[in-house]
């Protein structure tokens, strides 16, 4: 197992204690909850006549449904099942003491870019959400992790949750990027390289001088999308990058206190001799941006490459990509480069921040 990573010191220092069935109880120092799948979790403590036991570890926001047009966010909603879930949260949060980011309160948006803009995600904490992609929450040298309702009904009770320890992949991502690469493009190059699967049993610890350069908005998103690789979460090593980002935050302690922070948050970065159980070194100064010939993430290509032969590809790959190229109206042997854009969604948990959308177009 690794050793002297940033993984291992978060995990020991919120290991409460080995459970009878081998599993670690994991204390989780920030807890993010949504309209979706909360509601279930405040239900199964009613019935065991439990209150939420760390109410001030806990946010929550309305995310996912959300009207996009301004003159539909009128209460009562017009779709009678968003309307039902907002009020469940409403109500759920106003009983428990939770702090609600809803619509009057100017925060309120998807729950993995309001965290980090708030400055509710730091170094060293353990990050729980009823999302997969709380992964994105590494981006600060956290470990943020999906949960299932059940375990949200676990760490509103307890603080904790029973989990497993991952081996450590270490992505070393070397050289510079070039003119119009950016950090989607890295991420999607590890899904290609790994596959969709290729993270099962492991959490990914991203460095090297690409990932270091990265701003924020970049670490974020390839976190993010580190469970598409099947990682049970993906982190970064935090550094003036993260600490610039965060001072001043509404969450984030000032002065002497932030100055002490700093100095836990350089103690838990994994050591320079730390051991990994696997390390995967890509070029980053060769790539090219990427995008999905397919349905999936691990169909991705780089814009000038040939798009694969479906017999090229393994056995069990073979049928998927013949169906996704069909769906997709590609044909083997063509580049990306050559179709245009029909269509284009602008907006995910993944890089939809300001400076992202902000960004010229190369």
């Amino acid at each position: 197992m690794s050793e002297g990573t940033l993984y291992d010191k978060v995990w020991d220092r919120h290991k409460v204690t080995e459970l009878p069935n081998g599993q670690d109880q994991l204390f989780i120092g920030l807890h993010l909850v949504h309209e979706v799948t909360s509601p279930q979790a405040f239900g199964m403590l009613r019935e065991r006549d439990l209150d939420v036991a760390y109410p001030d570890q806990t946010f929550a926001t309305t995310d996912h449904i959300v009207p996009t047009e301004a003159d539909k966010r009128e209460r009562p909603f017009a779709d009678e099942q968003a309307e039902e879930m907002l009020s469940a949260l409403e109500r759920n949060t106003s009983e428990s003491g939770i702090t609600f980011f809803g619509f009057d309160s100017g925060k309120q948006g998807i729950t993995h870019v309001v965290a980090p803009e708030l400055g509710l995600s730091q170094p060293g904490m353990t990050v729980a959400c009823g999302d997969s992609h709380t992964a994105t929450h590494g981006a600060f040298g956290s470990i943020g992790v999906g949960i299932g309702t059940s375990q949200i009904r676990d760490v509103l009770a307890t603080g904790c949750i029973a989990a497993d320890k991952q081996n450590v992949r270490r992505i070393e991502v070397e050289g510079e990027l070039g003119e119009g690469v950016y950090a989607k493009d890295v991420i999607m190059k590890v899904i290609k390289d790994l596959g969709v699967d290729g993270g099962v049993g492991h959490v990914y610890e991203y460095g090297g001088p690409a990932i270091e350069a990265l701003d924020m908005e970049g670490r974020l998103a390839v976190c993010n999308m580190s469970i598409e690789g099947g990682a049970r979460a993906g982190y970064v090593n935090p550094d003036e990058t993260t600490y610039e980002y965060l001072e001043g935050r509404e969450y984030v302690p000032e002065g002497e206190e932030f100055a002490e922070l700093k100095e836990y948050w350089e103690s838990i970065r994994s050591d320079d001799d730390a051991e990994y159980d696997d390390v995967v070194t890509i070029d980053g100064s060769e790539l090219e941006p990427v995008v999905t010939w397919g349905t999936t993430p691990g169909q991705g290509i780089g814009i000038s490459e040939p798009i694969p032969e479906p017999e090229s590809l393994p056995a069990d790959k073979q049928d998927t990509a013949e169906r996704a190229q069909e769906h997709m109206r590609v044909a083997p042997g063509d580049t990306m480069a050559g179709y245009e854009i029909d269509v284009a969604f602008l907006g995910s948990c993944t890089n939809a921040r300001l400076p992202d959308l902000r960004r010229p177009p190369v």
